[in-house]
């Protein structure tokens, strides 16, 4: 079974950074697909950035530029930088785990368990 373990979430102001971490265990890490996904209060949950199990990176429109996902296959790790952070950006991040290439949000079928991530203005 498959487990994600996210950390580095918190609160920032305007324009400051973060890092996300998730650790991954339970199975081979190299052929899944992995995604950051996050949601907001009141919104539905989107994936900002994914790393696909076929070599591609993906970045929602929102995040270009600012956010950046990288993945360590020897550490079972995927890690995501977020850079100059919008108070838009607050929302609960969550680690997710796919066996498919995919960037839909129900195409990833093991989760985290979040890390708040908050943006002062």
């Amino acid at each position: 079974q498959v487990q994600l373990v996210e950390s580095g979430g918190g609160l920032v102001h305007t324009g400051g950074s973060l890092r996300l971490s998730c650790a991954f265990s339970g199975r081979t890490f190299s052929v899944y697909s992995m995604a950051w996904i996050r949601q907001a209060p009141g919104k539905e949950r989107e994936v900002v950035a994914a790393n696909l199990r076929s070599g591609t990176d993906f970045y929602a429109d929102s995040v270009k530029g600012r956010f950046i996902i990288s993945r360590d296959n020897a550490k079972n790790t995927v890690e995501l930088q977020m850079n100059i952070l919008k108070p838009e950006d607050t929302a609960v991040y969550y680690c997710a785990a796919s066996r498919s290439i995919t960037i839909s949000v129900g195409g990833y079928e093991y989760w985290g368990q979040g890390t708040q991530v908050t943006v002062s203005s």
